[in-house]
């Protein structure tokens, strides 16, 4: 299963670890992923979704039905809800 946002579709970044001699190693910054329920009012059901906590946070702000539906307009909703 892909560490991606379902609803931004936000994806691990990649990047290095700088020790203090200045080495570098690979490294990955994942993403801080979250598996909740939503509960959606106007087709009166749960859905089960992936969404990073800064998403969440997005959700509690402006609601899911509004967040899904701007997530549908933008093309980034990567599971159909």
């Amino acid at each position: 299963m892909a560490r991606k946002d379902d609803i931004t579709g936000r994806s691990p970044l990649n990047g290095y670890r700088s020790s203090k001699a200045n080495n570098k190693t690979k490294h990955r910054f994942h993403l801080n992923l979250q598996r909740r329920r939503f509960y959606i009012p106007e087709e009166d059901r749960w859905v089960t979704l992936k969404v990073s906590a800064k998403t969440l946070r997005t959700i509690n702000k402006k609601g899911i039905a509004a967040v899904l539906k701007e997530a549908k307009k933008k093309g980034t909703l990567l599971k159909e809800v």
